[in-house]
């Protein structure tokens, strides 16, 4: 049965719907209340729903599942190519009633354990993102009175006792204080993020498909959390090809002519899964007791940094492998197909 395909523009307040009545040919396109949204799609038959992956875009599509009718999110930058007008909340519903209806990779709808570990995910992000503002602030408020320390966070603690001391003679000392103060919050950030961290272990360890793919070479608790509550379902992609595409760790392709040139990464899909896939990469290719031949082989060929995104490639590739066949890790396995 061909599905109704309808297009929803999702707000705080009201939303915009947009769809074709399958029986009058009639063009829908009218303002729903946020109380009386689920109401209006209970006892419709069911259809094809797009929307943006947005802030709440998860909450309604499990929602509407729930109904019995098919979701499909979609990036912003792939429905905003249909919104040919100016933008408003009927143009943008009408964009996404087209958009939905063209081929295209769709946002997986996570269940709400696997959004749970993404928002860990995201407040761990967001403290060691404000504690390197901390040192880097502490750093720079001290280069003005001529004291400079090293890069890091190790260089700031071995260096700031005797910073401190060394200015408190010429400096108020309300400012001498405040800046003992902010070093010392340093510890207590520290503390969070070692907390959410305990946390995702503990998950880690409760959860059979994060485990499994832990034991990938450069897998560790963050990456493999993260890989799989964004993943969603992991044969939702048709290869572990697709899914490092989808991640952006493939190259970007221009030509003209039937000439095609390869360019860096196209940096798409998911960036904080990209980041930690690269730099679970690098600690392998640096850090390894025994490199694999084939990490071995590539190194002598290329330089380090393309390397590196090539291994995080194939991690994502053997990451979807273990996830889609139900596999555990196996060190120097052959694909009779490739992945």
């Amino acid at each position: 049965m061909k599905l109704t395909p309808v297009g929803i523009d999702i707000a705080k307040r009201v939303f915009q719907v947009h769809y074709v009545d399958a029986e009058t040919g009639e063009i829908v396109n009218r303002q729903i209340k946020r109380a009386k949204f689920l109401e209006h799609f209970v006892n419709r038959a069911p259809c094809l729903i797009g929307m943006e992956a947005c802030g709440g875009s998860q909450h309604w599509a499990r929602q509407l599942t729930k109904l019995g009718h098919e979701v499909k999110l979609m990036p912003a930058g792939f429905v905003k190519a249909f919104n040919i007008r100016n933008k408003s909340d009927a143009a943008d519903a009408r964009a996404i009633w087209l958009a939905v209806q063209q081929p295209g990779k769709a946002v997986a709808v996570k269940s709400e354990a696997q959004q749970a570990v993404l928002a860990l995910h995201r407040m761990r992000q967001q403290l060691v993102k404000f504690r390197t503002m901390q040192i880097n602030s502490l750093r720079g408020l001290l280069a003005e009175y001529g004291e400079v320390m090293g890069k890091g966070r190790a260089a700031l603690d071995k260096a700031i006792p005797a910073v401190l001391a060394g200015i408190t003679d010429r400096l108020p000392m309300v400012l001498i204080d405040t800046l003992r103060e902010q070093w010392n919050g340093l510890t207590k950030l520290d503390d969070q993020i070692a907390v959410i961290e305990r946390r995702l272990r503990q998950w880690m360890l409760e959860d059979k498909a994060v485990k499994a793919i832990t034991a990938i070479p450069g897998v560790g608790v963050l990456t493999a959390t993260a890989a799989v509550a964004t993943m969603g379902d992991a044969k939702s992609f048709r290869s572990g090809r697709e899914f490092a595409a989808w991640i952006g760790l493939v190259p970007k392709q221009t030509g003209s002519g039937g000439k095609v040139t390869l360019l860096g990464i196209n940096r798409r899909g998911d960036t904080y899964l990209r980041t930690l896939l690269i730099h679970g990469a690098r600690s392998v290719l640096y850090h390894a007791k025994e490199p694999s031949s084939w990490v071995e082989q590539i190194s002598k060929r290329r330089p380090p940094n393309v390397v590196i995104v090539a291994l995080a490639n194939k991690m994502a590739r053997t990451i979807w492998a273990i996830l889609a066949h139900e596999r555990s890790y196996q060190m120097g396995h052959v694909s009779a197909k490739p992945v």
